[in-house]
């Protein structure tokens, strides 16, 4: 954790929602005047699609049929650990982009499946986004955790995940359903081995929860939209949370339990514009004063 240069982290599995959960802390930071730098998780895979597919069918031939993306071996997760670091220290560090599909690589330049070139983290940068599957890992190797002064797990129920990263890899990225059923399948050992734990480590969860029936995501039309949900939100310390306020100002929500509040899934914006904007305004009120109290000291040791 750094105050001078804060890092923030959104942590979910693939097809959880984090890329919307994103989106609403760019409102927050565009609204604010705040300067963010952004990391992709999959920025810091490992491998390239190619390459990744040789790694999967040697360790296939070794035995191993969960080799996937959710484990460390397939991820730069000391290089990331490195960069959070680093930033907290300095406010500097580097990261770059996955390609994953033709959209993207009319963005970015470089084929799907591969990487962008590394680049430089401007130093004019007020704080460090982070959105991916390791946002709050911890292993015997490396401590991502410790690193972020605030952490927020995307966490819907398994179902629902399931059933949103089957739309989303079939619609957006051209997978077969089985293949999608296949990759589901190998990765479920990592995730329950590095996924889940993660979100003990967290400050917030958001946990959506459909109202209809998820029960065979496998053969599921659509998603359930936000009126067919309700999201749990758990604080990990509740202490400073004005639950109060926060029933009164979204209509139709009630406290679960003493570190718990649940809201309709259509007000999950609402929610965390609510709850998110006051804790980074404070972030930053502390990165500033601290900055400020550095450069005073500078000042008064230059005079001297």
């Amino acid at each position: 954790m750094s105050v001078k240069h804060p890092i923030i982290s959104v942590t979910g599995s693939s097809g959880a929602g984090t890329t919307s959960v994103k989106r609403t802390f760019e409102r927050i930071f565009r609204r604010e005047g705040i300067q963010a730098a952004f990391i992709e998780g999959d920025a810091f895979h490992r491998y390239d699609r190619v390459d990744m597919k040789r790694v999967m069918a040697e360790e296939a031939k070794k035995g191993n049929n969960h080799f996937s993306h959710f484990g460390p071996k397939a991820n730069l997760l000391e290089e990331l650990e490195a960069v959070f670091k680093k930033f907290g220290k300095s406010g500097t560090g580097r990261t770059r982009h996955y390609v994953h599909d033709e959209e993207e690589e009319l963005l970015y330049g470089c084929p799907p499946g591969t990487f962008t070139d590394w680049e430089e983290i401007t130093s004019d940068t007020d704080v460090l986004f982070y959105e991916g599957l390791h946002g709050a890992v911890v292993t015997e190797q490396v401590n991502l955790a410790r690193h972020c002064d605030l952490k927020i797990g995307v966490v819907p129920v398994v179902n629902l995940e399931w059933i949103q990263k089957i739309h989303r890899d079939q619609m957006d990225r051209g997978y077969s359903h089985a293949a999608i059923k296949d990759t589901i399948l190998r990765r479920m050992p990592d995730y329950l081995d590095y996924i889940c734990p993660q979100f003990s480590e967290t400050d917030i969860n958001f946990q959506r929860v459909p109202t209809v029936d998820t029960s065979n995501a496998f053969v599921a039309r659509w998603i359930p939209t936000p009126d067919e949900s309700m999201v749990v939100i758990r604080f990990a310390s509740p202490r400073g949370i004005d639950f109060p306020y926060l029933t009164s100002m979204i209509q139709n929500s009630f406290m679960s339990r003493a570190n718990s509040i649940v809201v309709p899934g259509g007000k999950l914006d609402l929610a965390m514009q609510l709850i998110l904007t006051p804790m980074i305004l404070q972030l930053m009120d502390r990165s500033r004063r601290a900055r400020g109290s550095r450069k005073r000291i500078q000042d008064l040791q230059k005079s001297a």
